[in-house]
């Protein structure tokens, strides 16, 4: 699949070298609320186009990034390139929304988090206190094996071991021998590991406590699971929305008798977005009304600098 023609508004480079590029989809209405959408692990922004351009269509401006390791996104995860969690929370995000805040001066933003993209961006919206109106998440909850019932728990639980016993031996994770993820760095392997194994986000290193960062994190977020999705079940959804006392979290279940009646899975959704769309575009309109002014216009103004940390402690 070709990637998608819309406007680059930034190529990002992080101190270590990491480069992003931050595509968007603009309305022509300048005051229109934009959606950052972040991508599930192991599946580049392309594959988004469809959602992208439903939420367009529905009056929303759109931008898309890679996380790092996928897409247009540099450098591709092999040995001597190490990035995890914490690079995303405390650098990658960060340095988008303040391109989008950029690009779109004066426009309320929203987080779209897909999996592991809501997971990490609900954990640096409690870190850094981005100026957001809200946050919708769509097929994203907690990766603890325990919300996934016995036979299945267990599975992914030794396959998230096995993982870090494969990518320190081949020097990346090879999602794409095994069906899950993509070619994907061993620390976020790790991190993702430690994370199914005991249900809480701890990342060494990290600046500050993620677990507490998410208690903080006071945003409407709209959380969203998928029927047919046995990547994030609805209790894997109810785990990481667990995490949010402060939120005004509101939970929504998209059927395949509202996708026209096509079968949906995790990533099915993305093509097949018509009633997903039609209940989330409207969220985000009300939400961006109702947070009454506009994200600030300065990049830098609220959330970490590239490479920078300006956490809430």
């Amino acid at each position: 699949m070709k990637t998608p023609r819309f406007p680059v508004i930034a190529e990002i480079a992080a101190p270590d070298g990491a480069r992003i590029t931050v595509r968007a989809l603009a309305r022509p209405e300048p005051a229109a609320p934009v959606v950052v959408v972040l991508p599930a692990m192991g599946t580049a922004a392309r594959h988004y186009t469809p959602l992208v351009r439903a939420l367009h269509a529905a009056g929303l401006s759109v931008a898309t990034c890679d996380l790092r390791g996928h897409g247009e996104s540099r450098p591709v995860p092999r040995h001597g390139v190490a990035f995890g969690f914490r690079e995303l929370v405390e650098q990658d995000f960060g340095a988008v929304l303040d391109a989008v805040a950029g690009a779109f001066p004066g426009a309320p933003r929203l987080l779209l988090g897909h999996s592991l993209g809501g997971q990490l961006g609900l954990v640096h919206c409690g870190v850094f206190r981005p100026r957001l109106a809200g946050a919708v998440l769509v097929a994203s909850g907690s990766a603890w094996y325990r919300t996934f019932g016995v036979r299945a728990g267990l599975r992914r639980l030794a396959l998230s071991q096995f993982s870090i016993v494969a990518s320190a031996v081949v020097g990346h994770w090879p999602g794409e021998r095994f069906g899950f993820g993509g070619r994907e760095s061993p620390r976020l392997m790790r991190d993702w590991a430690r994370q199914m194994r005991t249900g809480r986000y701890r990342v060494r290193g990290a600046v500050t406590d993620y677990e507490r960062a998410l208690a903080r994190v006071d945003l409407p977020v709209l959380a969203v699971d998928v029927q047919g999705d046995e990547l994030a079940p609805p209790r894997a959804v109810d785990h990481l929305c667990a995490k949010l006392p402060s939120a005004r979290v509101e939970r929504w279940s998209y059927t395949a008798e509202q996708a026209d009646g096509r079968a949906l899975d995790h990533f099915r959704w993305i093509r097949h977005n018509r009633g997903l769309v039609e209940r989330i575009a409207p969220w985000m309109l009300a939400a961006a009304e109702a947070a009454g002014g506009a994200a600030p216009a300065e990049a830098g103004a609220d959330t970490a600098p590239h490479g920078g940390v300006r956490p809430t402690v």
